[in-house]
This record gives C-alpha cells, sequence and structure tokens, in this order.
C-alpha cells in the first residue's frame, strides 16, 4: 500500500449486517426477491451485479433509506429501518456522484456533520476535518468548491467526510465509476488500506470486478433482485454458476443482429 493513505483506528465499536428474507417491491414491481445474508464485524464485503440487478437498492436498505417491504435488516442488534438507530450507531454513506454540497468549500463540506450534531467546537471540528483531508491527501483542497475538482478528487472528498463522522460501518455505492483505470486503482487501494488500518465494517456495491476482487473478504452476486451467489473471490475465479461466469467474463455474441448492426455503424 502506498504511503500517502494513513488513518488512525476509530475508537469504538463495528458493527455486522444481517439481512433477513428482505422483499421490495415499488408499486407492483418486485426489486429485490427474498434477500438474506450477513456480513461480519470488520469485514470488507462486496456486492456485484449488472446495472438494474437491485443492489444500490439493497444498500439502501442497509443505509436506512428505504423501508422493506417484508423482512428486515440488522446492524448489529439494531433494525436498519427504525430511524431511531441513526442516534445509536455513526453510519457512513459514500455517494456514487458524491453528493457534495457545491456551494460548499471542500472544508465546510468536510465540517458539516460535526457542526449540525455538536461533536466538538471549532478547534476540535478543525482537527477531524484536517486529518481526515491528510489520509486522503487532500490538504491543498480544503478551500476548494465542488465545480473546481476532478471526479476523482470528489470521490475521494467524499470518503474524506465519511471518515470525518468516525464511522462504526461504511457504505461505498459504485466508488470507482466514471473513473478511470488509474484513479479506480487509487480509490481500490485507498479502501483497502482504510478498512486495514480502522477495522471498520465496510460494504462495497460495485460492478468493477478488479475492485472486489483486490478488497473483498467475500462478494455477493445480485441478479434480478435475487442473491445468485455469495462467497470468497478466489471461489469465483472460475464460476460454475453460468450466469455468474457470464457476468464476470461477459462473451459477445458476433452472431446477435445487435453487435451486426454496430458493425455495420461503424464501417
Amino acid at each position: 500500500m502506498s504511503a500517502p493513505y494513513t488513518a488512525a483506528p476509530f475508537v469504538g465499536k463495528t458493527f455486522g449486517v444481517t439481512v433477513a428474507r428482505l422483499h421490495k417491491r415499488f408499486g407492483t414491481t418486485p426489486v429485490l426477491k427474498d434477500i438474506s445474508l450477513e456480513v461480519k464485524p470488520g469485514e470488507i464485503f462486496c456486492i456485484m451485479g449488472p446495472s438494474g440487478s437491485g443492489k444500490s437498492v439493497l444498500l439502501k436498505h442497509i443505509a436506512g433509506l428505504e423501508i422493506p417491504t417484508s423482512g428486515e435488516v440488522r446492524i448489529g442488534e439494531f433494525d436498519a429501518a427504525d430511524p431511531a438507530t441513526r442516534d445509536q450507531i455513526r453510519l457512513a454513506l459514500v455517494f456514487q456522484a458524491g453528493a457534495l454540497f457545491n456551494s460548499l468549500s471542500v472544508y465546510d463540506n468536510l465540517a458539516l456533520y460535526p457542526r449540525e450534531h455538536r461533536l466538538c467546537g471549532e478547534a476540535g471540528i478543525r482537527d477531524r476535518v484536517m486529518h481526515a483531508l491528510a489520509i486522503l491527501s487532500l490538504e491543498k483542497a480544503a478551500h476548494k468548491f465542488p465545480s473546481d475538482l476532478s471526479g476523482g478528487m470528489k470521490k475521494r472528498v467524499a470518503i474524506a467526510r465519511a471518515l470525518v463522522m468516525e464511522p462504526q460501518l461504511l457504505l461505498y455505492d459504485e466508488p470507482t465509476s466514471e473513473l478511470d483505470p488509474v484513479m479506480s486503482a487509487t480509490l481500490t487501494e485507498i479502501i483497502a488500506t482504510l478498512r486495514e488500518q480502522t477495522a471498520v465494517t465496510s460494504l462495497v456495491v460495485t460492478h468493477d470486478r478488479d475492485l472486489a476482487f483486490a478488497i473483498a473478504d467475500r462478494v455477493a452476486f445480485v441478479m434480478e433482485g435475487r442473491i445468485r451467489g455469495v462467497g470468497r473471490p478466489d471461489e469465483f475465479k472460475k464460476p460454475a454458476d453460468p450466469v455468474i461466469a457470464n457476468f464476470l467474463n461477459p462473451v459477445i455474441d458476433l452472431k446477435n443482429p445487435r453487435f451486426k448492426q454496430l458493425e455495420n455503424n461503424h464501417e
């Protein structure tokens, strides 16, 4: 791992996650179908699947942003759907698009949570913010605005904002989406290093095989709203399930009319 990413250990307990018989419908459309899985305290657990498979909806249930149609999600002993849970645990979600406030500087984006929750005075807030920025090598960006940042820097700022909370559960939604290979590799290293140094339970939703196989203790595959398989990354290097195999190593059907049309369009 590279030297710049060094985090002080978080103080306090980290939590596991239990999902039991989870179903979710939007109107009459089923999105999650009988999802059950367990995430152990302190592990990196990746949820993989194609676009529209339900993996981000599952993450929102774990974050308490969606209410199950039936079934339950528990963070430790707490019900994720209960608003009171947010007062019991420190949960941080790194959104796919960063979700930074464009009207605030990077510093003030990070300072917002401790200020709103009155965690400490301004001197303590400054210490938290600058420490988090230092972990991500972003000290020089403190007084910039999100519009001044590249996509990769916005992702790093979003992670730094999560670290300011000293989270007991850290959730990432597609952290490497829309990034070039170099920045994707950098984000992969950051996520792995943070878990190693903080021992915080980390859930990562991704379609990025390289990311998942590089960092995950275990991987779950969500296909069409169902769990298709769960295991260590090495167990899926040559998956027996043809659906998982095709997702990880897609085969292009050269006889497919769509492919032929694309080929003709480029002639």
